[in-house]
């Protein structure tokens, strides 16, 4: 989008979590000759500083830049190339996750670790290292990615790896965008039978039942996760779900009606008066699916999908979500501990996961996972009283000495960052000095 005198012009831009829509100067990467054009800065000089924005997946705002510069990179959406027999795929940064399941799956391959949706670029997921259900089993997405190209602003082009520049490609794993713009990417995906899972669901009433479960299943199953409800009433009760990729024989993909919310409410459709009938709801007509099924992966690894701009149902206000993970040791008690605080508060989410992740260290220094357990709930913009509550929940995690997925933060204090995160000065001797984003200024100061 030019302006009258050439630049890009100023436009509103938000994250999934819709806090706030402010002016951007957004630049469109189409290719990458483009990308050393507009990103790299001539001589060396900066006339201002950006960050990569791909889909705007990121809840909070780490993919943000108000008033600034991002290098939008939804069109950097090739594949370079895509080996059947070994399932070595090269593309650029801006390809959704969609497209490479679409692609790889009837070939017999599919992306070994996925987040709860698909709608995320290949460059999105490698700066936040994101998870998916099978942590203990598959570890991060960083942990499949073979190569990377990283151009820098001053014009330096970085191919990094496991075994090449490791400690560049260690950085960028969950460097949120700051060590400078993903070109391309070699992803090693993992075979798989076809598209179809054996699951099971399996109702628990409370916390100490979910980790026997989680235990338990550890072993035999590679995705496990489960929804919980978030009211104290409940006393922890929840629905644990388990797959395993599974070989069925020819039968008919489901043909899913994606539904759209289509307007933005005057209101929260997340509220004191719908929160608890609709827990109640969904945890007794789920417990009625108790037992094995098979289910097609789309709607078992991104449930929510099917309702595009689901995030528009938290009203004009948009909705924080807050992720933590804490040690196993002290997971149970730190678990109850948050319920019983966001029950105390009255608010609380439809959307609440409980899983673990296993001992598979991640690669990136700045990435999330750790041994434990993590919790993610959404949570309607009310202002104080939704951030006086998070600071409950913050001192909850401090002392269990745990941490804040940056993916999804939009808020924290920067002391339980740095708590959190104890490579953090290893990590900024990487930093492109032209990157910046209203979370590296927030949480880093640069």
């Amino acid at each position: 989008m030019l302006g009258l005198d050439g630049g890009h012009s100023m436009r509103p831009l938000a994250s999934w979590g819709r806090l706030s829509a402010a002016p951007h100067r957004v630049v469109p990467l189409i290719d990458p000759a483009s990308a050393l054009r507009l990103v790299a800065a001539p001589g060396g000089i900066l006339p201002s500083t950006g960050i990569p924005y791909g889909m705007g997946r990121s809840y909070g705002d780490a993919c943000l830049n108000s008033g600034g510069t991002v290098w939008a990179t939804s069109e950097l959406d090739h594949a370079i190339s895509f080996d059947r027999q070994s399932g070595r795929l090269v593309c650029e940064a801006g390809v959704l996750l969609r497209d490479i399941q679409q692609l790889a799956v009837p070939a017999g391959w599919m992306l070994p670790v996925t987040p709860g949706t698909q709608m995320a670029t290949v460059g999105g997921a490698i700066a936040n290292d994101v998870h998916g259900k099978n942590h203990h089993v598959m570890g991060t997405f960083g942990d499949h990615v073979l190569r990377l190209k990283l151009l820098r602003t001053d014009g330096q082009l970085i191919e990094c790896g496991p075994a090449l520049e490791p400690k560049w490609f260690a950085a960028t794993l969950g460097g949120i965008g700051l060590t400078g713009l993903v070109l391309e990417a070699e992803l090693q995906l993992r075979k798989v039978p076809g598209p179809w899972l054996e699951t099971e669901t399996i109702p628990y009433g409370n916390v100490g039942e979910f980790f026997a479960l989680a235990t338990e299943s550890e072993t035999d199953w590679e995705y496990t996760v489960s929804w919980i409800d978030c009211l104290a009433s409940s006393g922890g009760r929840g629905l644990f779900m388990r797959g395993n990729h599974c070989e069925t024989g020819l039968r008919p993909e489901p043909v899913g009606r994606s539904l759209t919310m289509p307007v933005v409410p005057p209101i929260s459709l997340v509220n004191g008066l719908s929160l608890r009938p609709f827990n109640e709801a969904y945890f007794y007509l789920n417990k009625r699916k108790t037992g094995l099924s098979v289910s097609h992966y789309k709607p078992f690894f991104y449930p929510l999908d099917n309702l595009q701009h689901w995030n528009r149902m938290y009203g004009p206000r948009g909705f924080y979500q807050y992720q933590s993970v804490v040690p196993f040791e002290v997971g149970a008690d730190a678990t109850c501990q948050m319920l019983a605080e966001i029950g105390r508060s009255g608010q609380g989410s439809f959307l609440a996961v409980l899983k673990t992740f296993g001992n598979k260290q991640p690669k990136g220094i700045l990435s999330f996972p750790q041994p434990g357990v993590t919790l993610a709930l959404d949570f309607p913009n009310k202002g104080a009283s939704t951030l006086a509550l998070f600071d409950r929940l913050d001192a909850i995690v401090r002392e269990a000495k745990g941490r804040i997925y940056l993916g999804k933060d939009a808020r924290m204090p920067r002391d339980l960052f740095e708590a959190g995160y104890p490579r953090l000065p290893e990590f900024l001797k990487y930093h492109d000095p032209g990157m910046s984003s209203e979370m590296s200024r927030r949480l880093m100061g640069i």
